[in-house]
Formats: structure tokens, C-alpha cells, sequence
């Protein structure tokens, strides 16, 4: 039976065949019975094939690593899992705070309080002197804020920890955000952003996302903001920002490698002595506003390809119907080239390299979408392509191979989940962050058997609504194939 080692390497072999060999079998145990995940799908094609699909293997019971969950008297959460194969220690951290909560005109405050929470050094040390320390330690300290979440890290050797414990600590705690550090990043954001509109992959998704949402929503607007809004932020709204959500009692963190779980929970309480928990104001998000309706828009760009993003509002991270959705999108596209849509757009009619479909979830409503980049002669083409098999796969029972083979394959890389303590304490922490139940794991793979034909039907009406779908296409107009407006009204995107 395997447990808490994160397999050896005989082991990793094995389940690297099964998810690749789609007539092997795998057998995973959960919560003390065993089950059959799925039966054969489809003939060996290759030699390499034949000879895999006819070994024999035990079953292979799989019980995720028992991982301990501690409180601290600030509030603090900790994730801990020793692991004392090699001395390295690691922590990854998770803090309630983001770009969400900060003012639209202001737009880029989080991220840029994120950055420069480490480039900027802290009060007792100034950058110069923490970037020469880390480096001798050859260990490493970040941090950054997203869309939801901010975040920290701390690799470092074993004989190092407490030193490396003393930054990470100061960086979280008391960030001296210098005026120099400040200009030398928001001189970096302003040039990343003048030059975005030389790439038609970001011009695609930035303004998708703006289409989606209302322009007032935060989910609308990129983490990094925009030349106005970056010349308004201030050291002052910076250091506000930090002390509004930096507080133990907003932090989660993940532990792993070679400590001694009660000395490491001593040395955490020393290293934040005096950081008192404090209640969060959180500024109200508003809630997404659900609406689907059908449009069309184009941006002009001089490229030799049309870059496509087509699709709509999707699911919360929370949502009952989160695993039949990723079934579901893993059959429609997220299936790399077994999947419906780059399975005809790329396979069958070689239009494009690369075509696939997701759902991106959040703590309200996602994106669904579909994307691909193709020849500009082929652009109507691969357009409805992809909202045919959005269609079909609404109104038409998928075939139980394809369920078969999805289910599998997320089946069998549910133990790629758990190949070192760092990944597997770090998903804890998410778990966690997210509110999700913290047994999580223990049922990850009955929720994903339990998932049937008519569960897959049953949401892809539900969540997929090709007759009011977005459309956006970044390229050349005069060399498409058919005008855009067969697909409904035009509205045209300036890029500034």
C-alpha cells in the first residue's frame, strides 16, 4: 500500500503508463473499499501499446499522505508534513487579500504592493543587504498578490532555517516599501503595458475579459492596471493596503520538508511574536451580474493569424457541479487532441496547432471559453466548428468511451497530485483558502466516478450557450474566409 512516500520511481512509471495507455486499468481505494475506475477504452494502436495493454498489475490502493492541521494563538493557520529525505524546507503561504478589494481608479496597487513587498526589503533590512543574505543561503523568499489571493514563499536548506524564518517573517510583517523601488516597478508595469498591444493573444483575452464583465466589476480589469491608474498609486496607498490585510489571522501556511513538527511550531511563534490577529474590513465585491446574450467584436490587427476567444459567464469554484462540468469540458476540448473541438479543428481539418476549451473558475462566476489560433482564411471556419461541437455536445448523450476515458484519465492523474510534500501541503493550503471541505481529497475520486452520461448532458445545457455567445477575433478582416457578421453584428474594438 502506498502511502506518504511521494512514490518511487518503479511506481511512477507505472501510473505514467496508465495515464497515458488507455486500455490499462487503474484501481484506487477511498475510504477503505476498492473500486474499478474504468473499464478498457479503444484498441492499442502501436506495438508499445499491445505489449503495455497486456501486463498485469495489483491493484494499486492509494491513500492520500495525512497531512497535520494546527492553529496558532494569532490565528495563524499551518499546514505541516514532515519529509526528511533530503534537508530542504519549504513553506508556501496563502493571504486574504487581492486585487478585488482595491479602488478602480487605482487599479495595479495590489500587484504592485505584492512586488514590492519583497524587492523593497523591509525596515531592519534594506534590499541590498536581504537579496545578499538570501543568495548566500542559495534560498529564495517571494511574494505577489492576484486577482484573489496573495501569496508568499520560503525555500530554503535546513541548517538555514531560522534565518530563512526571520526574513519571511520581516517581509510579511513589516515591508519598508522604498520610493526608488516603487518608481523602478512601476516603470517596468507602464512599459509592459505600452507594449501589450504588440501581442494579439493578450489583446484577445484582455478584452474578452472586458466584454464578459461589467466594466465597474474588478473581475473586468487586468491585476496590473493601466498607465493612469499606475501613475495615481502612492507609497502611502501601499503601505494602507498592506496593513488593511496583512494580519496572521488572513494567512495559511503550507510546511513541508526536514523539521521537527512541535520545534517548527515554536519557531513560527517566535518569529511572529507581538503580529496580534485583527478583523478585516473587506471591501464588498459586487456580485457578478449573470447574462448571457449573443456578440460579435474584432479588433484589427496586421498578423498573418486571427487569434479566437469566443465564449461566456461559467461557474464558481464552489459549484455542485464542478466535477461533471470538467468532465464535460474535458470531453468538449480540455482533453488535449482527444477532445471534440481540437480533435476536428486540429486533427480532422488542420486548421489550427493548437484549440481547446476551459473553464476558468473563481470565487464568483468564471469564464467559459474556447480558444484557438488559426490561418485568417479559415477563421469562420474554425469558428463554426468550434460552436457546432458546443452544440452537439448539448443535445446529443456522449458515448460512455468518452466518459470512460475522461474519467479515467483524471482518475489516474489524481496521484501525480502528490509527488513531493511541497505539492501536496501547498494544495492543502488552497483547499483550505478556498473553502473547500478539508476532506477534499478523501473524496476527490468518488466525485469524479459518480459522474455519468446524463450528469455531462444535463451541464453542458445548463452551462454552455452557443446561441449567445461572445465572439472576438483579433486579425486581418479583409482575409477571412466569410465576414464575421455571419455570426451576427459587428462591433469593432480600437486599440489605443
Amino acid at each position: 500500500m502506498i502511502k506518504n512516500k511521494y512514490f518511487v520511481f518503479p511506481i511512477v512509471c507505472i501510473a505514467f503508463l496508465f495515464s497515458v495507455v488507455s486500455s490499462t486499468r487503474l484501481f484506487a481505494q477511498s475510504q477503505g473499499h476498492e473500486r474499478v475506475v474504468a473499464p478498457s477504452v479503444g484498441k492499442p494502436e502501436s506495438e508499445g501499446a499491445k505489449i503495455v495493454s497486456g501486463f498485469k498489475f495489483k491493484p494499486l490502493n492509494f491513500i492520500p499522505p495525512k497531512v497535520d492541521r494546527v492553529v496558532l494563538e494569532n490565528g495563524m493557520i499551518l499546514y505541516l508534513l514532515e519529509d526528511h529525505d533530503l534537508p530542504l524546507f519549504n513553506i508556501t503561504a496563502r493571504i486574504r487579500t487581492g486585487a478585488i478589494y482595491e479602488p478602480q481608479e487605482k487599479a495595479g496597487l495590489a500587484s504592485l504592493t505584492g512586488y514590492v513587498m519583497r524587492s523593497g526589503g523591509t525596515i531592519a533590512m534594506p534590499p541590498d543587504k536581504m537579496n545578499e543574505e538570501i543568495e548566500f543561503m542559495a534560498a529564495s523568499v517571494e511574494t505577489s498578490i492576484d486577482r484573489e489571493s496573495g501569496s508568499a514563499s520560503l525555500s530554503t536548506l535546513k541548517k538555514d532555517i531560522d534565518k530563512g524564518l526571520k526574513i519571511f517573517a520581516d517581509v510579511l510583517m513589516n515591508p519598508a516599501f522604498p520610493e526608488d523601488k516603487i518608481k523602478m516597478r512601476k516603470d517596468e508595469v507602464i512599459e509592459s503595458i505600452r507594449r501589450e498591444n504588440d501581442n494579439p493573444t493578450q489583446i484577445a483575452h484582455r478584452e474578452f475579459r472586458r466584454i464578459l464583465y461589467d466594466s465597474k466589476h474588478p473581475y473586468s480589469r487586468k491585476i496590473d492596471g493601466t498607465l493612469e491608474s499606475i501613475e495615481k498609486i502612492t507609497r502611502d496607498d501601499m503601505v494602507a493596503f498592506h496593513k488593511k490585510f496583512f494580519h496572521p489571522n488572513n494567512i495559511i501556511l503550507g510546511i513541508s520538508g526536514d523539521f521537527n513538527k512541535e520545534e517548527i511550531i515554536k519557531k513560527l511563534d517566535a518569529v511572529f511574536a507581538g503580529w496580534k490577529k485583527e478583523d478585516t474590513d473587506f471591501p464588498e465585491v459586487p456580485k457578478v451580474e449573470k447574462r448571457f446574450e449573443k456578440s460579435v467584436y474584432y479588433v484589427y490587427k496586421d498578423i498573418n493569424q486571427a487569434n479566437v476567444i469566443m465564449g461566456h459567464l461559467g461557474i464558481h469554484r464552489k459549484s455542485p457541479d464542478y466535477f461533471p462540468v470538467m468532465i464535460m469540458n474535458f470531453i468538449l476540448g480540455g482533453g488535449s487532441f482527444t477532445a471534440r473541438i481540437p480533435g476536428r479543428i486540429r486533427s480532422d481539418e488542420g486548421l489550427a496547432y493548437s484549440a481547446f476549451s476551459a473553464f476558468q473558475t473563481a470565487r464568483d462566476l468564471g469564464i467559459f471559453f474556447v480558444s484557438c489560433q488559426t490561418k485568417l482564411e479559415s477563421t469562420n471556419r474554425a469558428i463554426s466548428i468550434a460552436l457546432e461541437e458546443i452544440d452537439k455536445i448539448r443535445k446529443a448523450p456522449i458515448d460512455k468511451e468518452e466518459l470512460a476515458l475522461a474519467k479515467e484519465t483524471f482518475m489516474n492523474q489524481f496521484v501525480f497530485r502528490f509527488m513531493t510534500s511541497a505539492s501536496i501541503v501547498a494544495q492543502k493550503v488552497d483547499i483550505e483558502y478556498e473553502d473547500l471541505p478539508l476532506n477534499y481529497f478523501e473524496t476527490y475520486l468518488d466525485k469524479v466516478q459518480s459522474v455519468t452520461q446524463e450528469d455531462v448532458q444535463r451541464v453542458a445545457r445548463k452551462y454552455l450557450h452557443p446561441d449567445e455567445i461572445k465572439i472576438l477575433v483579433v486579425g486581418d478582416k479583409e482575409k477571412f474566409d466569410k465576414p464575421l457578421d455571419s455570426f451576427g453584428k459587428v462591433n469593432i474594438i480600437e486599440l489605443k
